[in-house]
């Protein structure tokens, strides 16, 4: 990736001057940053509820059902 050199930033610098204006400049960044503290601070809470939360429960396995006869069984013959 190629460094940004002092040039490169002197331009980056004038253009922002010439979209946002010299006036409306420390606005935008004020904006910017409140942004990015209320983006910064839901990251944090997300991570802390994933901390929180207690893992899931494990499932146990279970036997299949044996299967029912639907006819009845003929008694044996006494020998």
């Amino acid at each position: 990736m190629a460094d940004i050199g002092a040039p490169e930033l002197l331009i980056i610098i004038a253009v922002v001057v010439v979209l946002f204006g010299a006036k409306r400049l420390p606005d935008a960044a004020r904006s910017f940053g409140r942004s990015l503290r209320i983006f910064k601070s839901e990251v944090k809470g997300l991570r802390e509820d994933d901390e929180r939360a207690p893992a899931p429960p494990v499932p146990t396995p279970v036997a299949p059902a044996r299967p029912v006869a639907t006819t009845p069984v003929p008694a044996a013959a006494p020998t």
